[in-house]
């Protein structure tokens, strides 16, 4: 039965009654609060804290500064409802049926969603008595049986599909011309109701940053989790008038800027809540940089290629934890994924995560809190329902390699599969195949291992 979002009347009783200063409370205890701000589209090279030259982003880099900042940290897919799905299931996409021969992504046309017997970091923490809300792009099914609100959501406000479906038309000439709201037909939900289609695309990044703000106001009191899944910067890019123009980066460097204030802004409501200290935020992007967007795409920096490819600039993303005085601050080389969200906030909340699955994640709490190394040696890379590459260690093999939205005729299958040291060689240049074989051995070890534990399920992306 669908939750109603409990903090209407609370909310409506403070916005009509007198004025006041927003001063610090005391500060709360009990259960830790947790916030999830998704990026979409942003590569490895996007942030400042990251090594960009001309974006700046003072915001996310404090939560890089005092909390920790991860260097190798892993999207469990290279495209968004994937990736998505993993992040709130801890389990790689083949395993819950976002992984398929033909479509990569659900589309308005989809029939399909992320399967409602999975269970969603939402759904684990909500057992617990903690308040949830998806703010935000979903892309996991746009039916009513799909929609956060039947996936363990009080409350849901947001985009159900990327920010460039249901347009008049689709091509560059639209994605990267004048900005225009109009010419994308995506409506705006709150909970299941449709209430504005198109949505106005230049001020959603505010707007989302609003409800945000309502939903932590209405929750101070009780434990809760916010997942904060942005549009920005998918293509069209959009930013509000306050940030039009303003950054040397052009529209991408508008639209992370606006980003970049939304997370100013949430972090001054813990601090002002006193929940600064009882609130774990986690940072990251669902994938790499759509680099075939041209200038309105991003950047993964030094690693190669981008978004829909198994090159480490496809998978590689910025990962950040930040919560003053429990989440030890530095820089971790060692790996970490999205996977490990749902496991890592079982320990961090006293949660208990499903026992009756496979789950793909490891607990990255100690790492969290004492900076022990990471539990995670290893990640594989699927392409549609393809394993295409696999790392151990500091050594990552690809099987099959195809660059970005290229047909799948054009990939080309390795006999000997490539070879590359990630640490010496993080750009992926220089193969080490030769002069490795018995690498290549323990990574195929370690494939075939895996293997043998995937049952393939419906692709729910190719149902129509």
């Amino acid at each position: 039965m669908l939750r109603l979002f409990p903090l209407l009347l609370p909310l409506l009783l403070c916005t009509c009654g007198p004025a006041q200063e927003n001063t610090p409370t005391a500060p709360r205890t009990g259960p830790p609060n947790v916030v999830i701000i998704y990026m979409d589209d942003m590569g490895f090279g996007d942030l400042s804290s990251y090594g960009h030259p001309n974006i700046q982003t003072p915001n996310v880099d404090r939560l890089a500064r005092e909390g920790q900042r991860w260097t190798s940290f892993y999207t469990a897919s290279s495209v968004c409802s994937p990736s998505r799905g993993a992040l709130l299931t801890g389990r790689y996409p083949i395993r819950i049926g976002l992984a398929g021969p033909q479509k990569r992504v659900f589309f308005p046309d989809s029939k399909g969603g992320l399967p409602t017997e999975e269970i969603t970091i939402a759904e684990m923490l909500q057992s617990e008595g903690y308040a949830t809300a998806c703010i935000g792009k979903w892309h996991l099914g746009h039916l009513p049986e799909y929609l956060p609100t039947r996936q363990g959501f009080d409350y849901y406000f947001g985009i159900p599909y990327s920010n460039d479906m249901d347009g008049i038309k689709w091509g560059l000439d639209y994605l990267l011309g004048p900005m225009d709201t109009s010419l994308w037909k995506v409506p705006l939900l709150e909970n299941e109701t449709e209430i504005q289609r198109p949505a106005n695309q230049f001020t959603i990044t505010k707007r989302y940053t609003e409800k945000a703000v309502e939903f932590i106001t209405g929750q101070r009191d009780s434990p809760f989790f916010l997942y904060l899944p942005h549009s920005m910067v998918h293509t069209p890019l959009f930013a509000s008038e306050a940030f039009q123009g303003k950054s040397p980066r052009g529209r991408f460097g508008d639209a992370m800027a606006e980003v970049d204030w939304s997370v100013g802004e949430i972090t001054k409501a813990l601090e002002e809540l006193g929940l600064a200290e009882n609130t774990l935020i986690i940072f990251s992007s669902d994938n790499g940089p759509w680099l075939s967007m041209r200038e309105h795409g991003g950047s993964a920096g030094l690693l190669k290629d981008g978004k829909g490819t198994t090159w480490e600039g496809g998978m590689r993303v910025p990962g950040i934890f930040y919560q003053p005085g429990s989440v030890a601050p530095g820089t971790i080389t060692d790996m970490g994924s999205t996977l490990d969200l749902l496991p890592t906030l079982a320990a961090w909340t006293g949660a208990q995560a499903p026992t009756d699955r496979i789950l793909d994640g490891f607990d990255l709490s100690a790492v969290l809190r004492e900076r022990a190394p990471s539990p995670r040696d290893h990640m594989l890379f699927y392409r549609k329902d393809e394993l295409f590459a696999a790392r151990r260690g500091d050594y990552k093999a690809h099987f099959i390699t195809a660059t970005c939205y290229r047909p799948d005729n054009m990939r080309e299958v390795h006999a000997t599969p490539l070879l590359y040291h990630l640490h010496h060689d993080p750009s992926e240049v220089y193969d080490k195949a030769v002069e490795h074989p018995e690498v290549l051995a323990e990574i195929q070890e370690m494939v075939d291992n895996h293997s043998r534990t995937v049952v393939r399920v419906e692709a729910e992306m190719d149902r129509r």
